[in-house]
């Protein structure tokens, strides 16, 4: 009897274990486009660890991301609400998928992916009890859009004296857990040197893997994500005791920030993936480095032993650090609403933004495109309603259009703003020629929209509703990167709304910059002052080319910033075949006969495509990110860092901080005007603020980051900061002497 009931016994506490393992699965989770479930390695014993996974299956298409997501992105991120005396680890993250979109590399998961997660339990948990564990997760899953997802999920796990294995679940995550990347006994060093960082890696782990894998897929994935150019290729050769890679500097090398450590996974293939923690090995700057030599943030070490072991099983012992990226997207905030707006208010405030945007000098460029127009139509006033409509549908939908492409790249994870277009060089050279083509059509080399038959006809006939949308569509690509009055909070309140909103709001931005135009097309009393028709209006014309030739140039300097003075050759190359062939159209039509206008046209065409042609040619360099605050000017510029801000506050200085760009008339004009008079340098002087410039010119995670925390989408920003800390002032984007003396003096105090 005794033996029966110690049968039964054994019996019972098996069916509990068991069924205990098997409860270690909860049911899953659907998001639209993620199956998600929560899973346990098996059972919990006081004191140990346990595995947690949480599975997701993602739709066909579509990606999640690594602990770095590369260059646009987010991780997956888990917050645990866990027992008493629980704690969990860092997420056991596998080798990642490489993904390539443009220029851009990121490092993803797509089909399927299970993330373990290691668990410390409790030491007092009650034998015999259930530990139910809640995991919110969130997502950013992407195709040819991002869509921020999240659930929550939850699973009970037994807590038994002894681990037992979950019969589905357990082989699973151990199988993924072993074959994660972990540290391996190998030395690992890099140099930075001219052509980018050597990252040398030896001994008989690293020395089997290679022999094992080989060469040809090897890739280091850094944890940091501007440490190396992550698109670029990577070079690897194997040494008599490892191998060496050449991997390209990324952002923070180019820029004298050189880490202590270059840690991340070198994958070989077939399997073999294991983690580095590399020191610099000799000198700083032992090599010239992309800009010079590279200051150290920290002193050199002798080069570490990455000892082999367990991964960690908690977040206090754990070797894999949860990352933080070099430019990292923004912690979830409150959305931006600068003085309670509301969407009738904002809306109105963007109508006069806009209105007040012709009056900023970014719009310079295409006043005389307006002005032309109004010109053709002294004695037509039903062409000019026509023509201001056509060019408010141009302004508006460009408007609308420009603000799909922001919300679209901000939801893929990049950090971008208002003017992102011109911190493309190929747009910039593309509106360099288009500029180009404007002004040689204003000074009469060629005719838009004429057959050779209709060039004898009056001013009035030229143009065309065509011809006024486009001019829309011009002064939005190149005027509204300029944020004026009203503008940056509206703009700043609209990004933080839902999309529709959001382009409400856009949408009457576009609106206040048509007004003015699309207002005097319908004045019909503005046509009876003015003068008849005559030649003062093709005297006009082409007097009105001279600034569209000024804004050509202006973008080609911005090309030049952007790239570098050897791609200029390439620009003045396309500009030129440009103008041949255009010259060559002009010719066509105002040839008297058929077969003269077709060979010129052909000529022209072939001239244009050689032009096209130069363009796509050009040869791809690294994006270089403005470093005009190096050069030296009346107030000591300095370049401008979060760090930066952050020591000079310590130290109890005043800030002024520049926000700017190339492109930014606007900004160059505060530049050339408010901040480069006697009083400002004067008042730099004595009350010993320092000047930072954080230049824009270029794409820059950081400063596209600060201006969405201070509710401003683009440039210009100034910000002066108080001597005793605190929030910066903002100061208007047209300044004056006297507000930037004002505001200096007011932070000295």
């Amino acid at each position: 009897m005794i033996e029966l009931r110690s049968k039964m016994r054994a019996l019972t506490i098996a069916l509990f274990t068991l069924a205990g393992a098997w409860s270690a699965a909860a049911a899953q989770v659907h998001t639209p486009h993620l199956d998600l479930e929560l899973s346990a390695q098996g059972t919990a014993v006081p004191g140990g660890k346990v595995f947690v996974a949480l599975k997701q299956v993602i739709a066909p298409g579509w990606h999640t991301y690594w602990r770095n997501p590369g260059d646009a992105g987010e991780a997956t991120q888990i917050d645990w609400t866990l027992p008493q005396g629980w704690s969990a680890g860092d997420i056991v993250w596998p080798t990642p998928e490489r993904a390539v979109t443009g220029p851009l590399m990121n490092y993803v998961y797509s089909s399927s992916v299970i993330l373990p997660v290691p668990l410390k339990v409790a030491a007092d948990a009650p034998i015999g009890s259930t530990a139910n564990l809640t995991a919110h997760a969130s997502f950013l899953v992407c195709k040819d859009v991002c869509v921020p997802e999240e659930a929550t999920l939850s699973v009970a796990v037994p807590v038994t004296a002894k681990s037992t294995p979950d019969p589905v679940w357990g082989p699973l995550i151990s199988g993924v857990v072993h074959a994660s990347p972990h540290p391996v006994g190998a030395t690992a060093s890099f140099i930075v040197a001219a052509d980018g960082l050597h990252l040398t890696i030896s001994g008989a782990a690293a020395k089997s893997a290679v022999k094992a894998a080989g060469l040809g897929d090897a890739y280091f994935y850094p944890f940091a994500g501007a440490v190396i150019d992550q698109v670029k290729p990577q070079k690897a050769v194997a040494t008599s005791d490892g191998l060496s890679l050449i991997l390209p500097a990324g952002y923070d090398i180019q820029h004298g920030k050189t880490p202590a450590r270059l840690e991340g996974v070198l994958a070989l293939g077939k399997g073999h993936a294991f983690e580095l923690s590399a020191v610099q090995s000799g000198p700083v700057g032992s090599g010239p480095g992309p800009q010079g030599a590279v200051k150290p943030e920290a002193a050199p070490q002798p080069p570490a032993i990455i000892p082999a072991g367990p991964i960690a099983s908690s977040a206090a012992s754990a070797p894999n650090p949860t990352p933080v990226a070099s430019n990292p997207p923004p912690a979830p905030a409150k959305p931006v609403n600068p003085d309670g707006l509301t969407l009738p208010v904002a809306m109105l405030l963007a109508v006069l933004g806009g209105l007040i945007l012709n009056l900023m000098p970014c719009v310079f460029p295409v006043l005389s495109m307006k002005a032309a127009a109004l010109a053709r139509h002294t004695e037509h006033p039903a062409a000019a309603r026509a023509e201001g409509i056509a060019y408010a549908l141009g302004v508006i939908g460009s408007f609308v259009g420009l603000a799909v492409a922001l919300i679209a790249a901000r939801g893929a994870g990049e950090a971008v703003g208002w003017g992102f277009q011109l911190q493309s060089p190929l747009t910039v050279s593309v509106l360099t020629l288009v500029m180009l083509a404007s002004a040689l059509n204003l000074s009469g080399l060629f005719e838009m929209g004429l057959s050779a038959q209709g060039a004898g006809q009056g001013l009035a006939a030229k143009g065309g509703l065509s011809g006024a949308f486009f001019t829309g569509v011009l002064a939005v690509v190149v005027a509204a990167p300029c944020t004026g009055p009203f503008m940056a909070s509206t703009i700043g309140w609209a990004l933080a709304q839902p999309t529709a909103l959001a382009l409400l709001v856009f949408a009457a931005l576009g609106l206040g910059l048509a007004l003015p135009f699309l207002a005097l097309a319908f004045m019909p009393g503005l046509y009876r002052v003015m003068p008849r028709p005559g030649p003062w209006m093709e005297g006009l014309r082409r007097f009105l080319a001279f600034p569209m030739y000024g804004a050509a140039a202006w973008l080609a300097w911005v090309f030049v910033e952007e790239t570098s003075a050897n791609q200029l050759p390439y620009l003045f190359a396309a500009a030129l075949a440009l103008a041949f062939g255009l010259w060559l159209w002009g010719v066509g039509q105002r040839s008297a006969t058929d077969r003269m206008r077709l060979v010129s046209h052909l000529s022209a065409a072939l001239a244009m495509a050689a032009s096209a042609a130069v363009l796509i040619a050009v040869p791809p360099v690294a994006t270089v990110q403005a470093d005009a605050p190096n050069r030296a000017d009346l107030h000591g510029v300095q370049p401008w860092s979060p760090r930066r801000v952050a020591q000079l506050q310590s130290e109890g200085r005043p800030i002024f901080v520049d926000f700017t760009a190339a492109w930014c008339v606007t900004c160059k004009v505060n530049e050339a005007g408010a901040l480069a008079t006697s009083g400002v340098a004067s008042a730099f002087r004595q009350t010993g603020t320092v000047y930072l410039k954080a230049d824009w010119t270029n794409r820059n995670g950081e400063i596209a980051n600060l201006l969405k925390s201070k509710g401003r989408a683009g440039v210009p920003l100034y910000l002066v900061y108080d001597r005793h800390g605190g929030e910066p002032t903002i100061l208007p984007q047209l300044l004056t002497e006297g507000d930037v003396v004002s505001a200096l003096k007011a932070a000295a105090r």
